[in-house]
């Protein structure tokens, strides 16, 4: 039988590699531990550990049994702490979805550390999408919040949202690419000879938006924001950036702003929340927002421009 005291026992000859050891520090004496392991043995129809006159080993079954039987001593320890979360209406599991265009590495670790500690106990998911792949994620997945869905209305009387602000965008080439030396506000005849460059939109279940694309054009897709800065840098094609993340290199020259005749439009984001799985940790995250605490400022570095009233 695998009761509580049979597990502590297996665990000290384990650690100690001696049942008159493990007897000693359990106050137990060697033929009673002896006894306890043989009838764990037996009841498990295997062997557990390798007897020598000089020393006791794992077999490979002891080895896994050791691993699993500490994993259960950790968290029987933990239970309690774990009840009284659930009681207080804290989340098991929170599956967070972060738009692409406000996705930042140290960002989601100080978010994530900030959870941990406040929330020990709950399991945190984190995943990136694109454009409209945001909201999809949050109508047909199994998300409880996400950071930087488009707009700033709801698409579901079911989901809550905390409008963060806008992107504003600029259009940018390489000063080595032939619309640099372009004088004025370039129409669109001139564009539809160069490539956009598109990150793709990763919706599944809405129709995915395209970025910028006029009619006739070639469209370049890259997955992220990094290579489609890249792109841009190394003349590959043309299109907008947003602002603050196109700001260093048009500073340093790598890139040139250019007036289009057709602008893109600023895009306003917003944070939002299912009010059906509203527990205490996605409210905790929608409180840090709320007040733009240091923990989640970084996923808002690319926003420029304020909610639009």
């Amino acid at each position: 039988m695998m009761d509580h005291e049979t597990i502590r026992t297996f665990i000290r000859v384990a650690e100690t590699r001696s049942f008159s050891r493990a007897a000693e520090s359990l106050f137990k004496t060697p033929a009673a531990i002896s006894y306890r392991i043989k009838m764990l043995e037996e009841s498990l129809g295997t062997p557990l550990f390798l007897r020598t006159t000089r020393s006791v080993s794992l077999t490979p079954a002891g080895t896994h049994l050791l691993e699993r039987c500490l994993q259960w001593l950790s968290w029987l320890e933990a239970m309690p702490d774990e009840l009284s979360q659930v009681n207080d209406g804290v989340e098991r599991q929170v599956n967070l979805v972060i738009n692409n265009l406000l996705y930042d590495n140290l960002a989601v670790a100080l978010l994530l550390s900030h959870l941990h500690q406040r929330f020990p106990f709950t399991q945190f998911q984190v995943s990136r999408q694109v454009y409209m792949g945001v909201w999809d994620a949050m109508l047909y997945g199994d998300y409880h919040l996400a950071i930087g869905v488009t707009g700033s209305e709801s698409l579901s009387n079911s989901i809550n949202l905390l409008p963060l602000g806008e992107i504003s965008w600029v259009f940018v080439v390489a000063p080595h690419h032939p619309l640099a030396a372009v004088e004025g506000v370039i129409n669109d005849a001139p564009l539809r000879a160069f490539p956009a460059i598109n990150i793709e939109d990763t919706s599944r279940n809405l129709t995915k938006r395209v970025a910028w694309l006029l009619s006739g054009q070639k469209e370049i897709k890259v997955p992220d924001m990094q290579t489609k800065l890249q792109c841009h840098i190394t003349g590959v094609g043309v299109g907008f950036l947003p602002r603050n993340v196109c700001q260093p290199w048009l500073d340093n020259g790598s890139l040139i702003a250019k007036e289009v005749e057709n602008r893109r439009q600023p895009s306003p984001l917003s944070l939002a929340w299912s009010k059906e799985r509203d527990g205490k940790a996605v409210s905790e995250i929608v409180t840090l927002f709320r007040h733009q605490e240091s923990c989640v400022k970084g996923f808002l570095n690319n926003i420029d421009r304020p909610p639009a009233l």
